[in-house]
Order: C-alpha cells, then structure tokens, then sequence
C-alpha cells in the first residue's frame, strides 16, 4: 500500500463486479430517482446513513459532479447495486439502482477503509446486501490492496449485520454511545472482513 503521502486512486470501473445474483457498478446521475424514492420509502434511511435529513435531488446531483475527482483523489467511491443484468449504467430496467455501497474513511497508509450500505425497500429480503457486501470487500481486499474493510452499524439493524456475517464480516464487538441520533448516543457494532476470511 502507498505510504509517504502517494494518493492512490479508486479506478471507473469499466467492468461492474458480478455474481449470479447482483451487479455492481459506479453510481450514476441516473440513479438520482431510485436513491430519493428509497429515502422517501423508508422514513429513517438517512439516520442508517448517519445522515441529519434525507438528502435532497440537488444535493445529490453536486454529489455526483464531484464523484469522478473524490474517485481520482481516493477519497471514496460510490457504487450502485443492481440486478444481475449488464449494469450497463443505462438506470432503467435491470440496470435500475437497488441500493448502493458507500466506500469512504479511506485510509491507504493504513490499508483500512469503512463501507456504508442500503438497500431500496422493495428490494430488501433477497440477499443483495450479503452479495454486495462479498463482491465489494473482495475487490478492496484482492484487487486495490486493502487490508481490512469494515462496516459500522446500530445494534438493533439485525438484517444488516446478518447480511455481513452471511457475506463473511466478523463481528468484533461494541461501541457505546459512537454517534448520536436525535439527541440520543446510539451504540454501534463493529464488523470487519481482511484478507484471510476470503480464503479461510
């Protein structure tokens, strides 16, 4: 991994990772419409996100004009789930966003970063989470030279941490009063995928 002040970058992903179950390529402005329909679908999406307020379309759209230079700059990526079509990035049909994966708290000199995840609520229950989760950590770890990826969760978000232990993430253990929601400490759980839980 760089050290010494190298930035490394995230690349376009010009080939989505598959599996028999799920694509997944970088987030488009044509997902804008699928991501403002999940957090109007699901009231508290953005506290999952550890967001103030959902996000609004504009915000959105800013987030996507500067997304291509955060990638260049290894600040983060975005990626967006969807079927197991082309992923071809046309945002209809099989190729319309179910979810996303948040890639962020890069650190390179540490090899470490941190994964944010929702699926739409229409699309919950099929086992997309766990199949992003897997394609995601794998590509960090075996292919950008990570050495540990990790998700940080509320304690009562079961389907969420049943879906990263299904996808291979260990769970490590609790973080009392991490973050605040709504005036209140809220405790986080702690999970983690390295290199050798992909072949252990």
């Amino acid at each position: 991994m760089p050290s010494g002040g190298r930035v490394r970058a995230f690349p376009d992903l010009d080939e989505p990772l598959r599996d028999g179950l799920v694509t997944v390529r970088v987030a488009s402005e044509y997902d804008i419409p699928e991501v403002l329909i999940a957090y109007q679908d699901d009231r508290e999406l953005h506290l999952r996100m550890g967001e103030p307020r959902p996000p609004s379309g504009a915000e959105l759209g800013r987030l996507a004009e500067r997304a291509a230079a955060d990638r260049a700059a290894g600040r983060g990526i975005t990626l967006t789930i969807v079927g197991s079509g082309s992923g071809s990035g046309s945002g209809s049909g099989s190729d319309a966003c179910a979810g996303q994966v948040n890639v962020h708290q890069v650190d390179w000199d540490n090899a470490r970063v941190e994964l944010g995840i929702w699926v739409a609520p229409r699309k919950r229950g099929r086992g997309l989470a766990r199949a992003a989760l897997r394609l995601v950590g794998t590509w960090l770890l075996r292919d950008l030279g990570f050495e540990r990826v990790q998700l940080l969760t509320e304690t009562d978000n079961l389907p969420l941490i049943r879906a990263a232990e299904a996808a291979g993430f260990r769970r490590e253990g609790v973080l009392r009063g991490f973050t605040r929601q709504q005036g209140a400490r809220v405790d986080a759980v702690v999970m983690s995928l390295v290199l050798r839980d992909l072949t252990g």
